[in-house]
């Protein structure tokens, strides 16, 4: 039986490898230097950059390794051979924006990436309703007057004591109604 379908884009993990690591190259920038090596520094203080460096993304990962969309990243993490590879790229990806989370002008869009790309940083659908539900019930308690709430809880309390009153016996065995 022919194989159906497009032949595999990297034939090996050590290809793919060596493409991921010019990936996180490439963010890091090319610096100006001078003459004896040391990086440039404007007016201002700022480096000078012949490429500045970038943040590294899922997406641009995808782009790097040739691949159309991020999508077809993520199918090609779940083939067996070039799932830990894959994997550990993208970690490298997740701990750069977890560490912008801790920078104010970084932390929306580290949040985004984060929900968006990696598992167990969205709450899912379920627990978002749970925590809706708690907020309702909570609201509801607290509009409720404090006056009402008592006499809520007297007229609990007075209408179980009745119940036991009424059917228990007193001290000579007499039923009180």
């Amino acid at each position: 039986m022919a194989n159906v379908g497009r032949p595999p884009k990297y034939k090996s993990v050590e290809e793919i490898e060596d493409k991921i690591e010019q990936y996180f190259e490439s963010c890091e920038g090319e610096p100006l230097l001078d003459d004896e090596g040391n990086q440039v520094i404007n007016k201002y203080g700022y480096p000078c950059w012949i490429r500045p460096p970038k943040p590294p993304t899922v997406t641009g990962l995808a782009l790097a390794l040739g691949f159309t969309t991020r999508l077809s990243l993520l199918n090609y993490q779940a083939k067996a051979e070039f799932m830990n590879t894959i994997t550990r790229a993208k970690t490298k990806i997740e701990e750069y924006a977890e560490s912008r989370l801790f920078d104010r002008d970084g932390s929306n869009g580290a949040q985004f990436s984060l929900r968006n790309n990696f598992k167990g940083w969205n709450i899912d659908n379920e627990r978002k309703l749970e925590i809706e539900l708690l907020k309702l019930e909570s609201q509801i308690k607290d509009s409720q007057p404090e006056e009402e709430a008592e006499d809520n809880f007297l007229d609990a309390l007075n209408g179980t004591a009745g119940e036991v009153w009424g059917e228990g016996e007193k001290d000579g065995g007499e039923t009180d109604r």
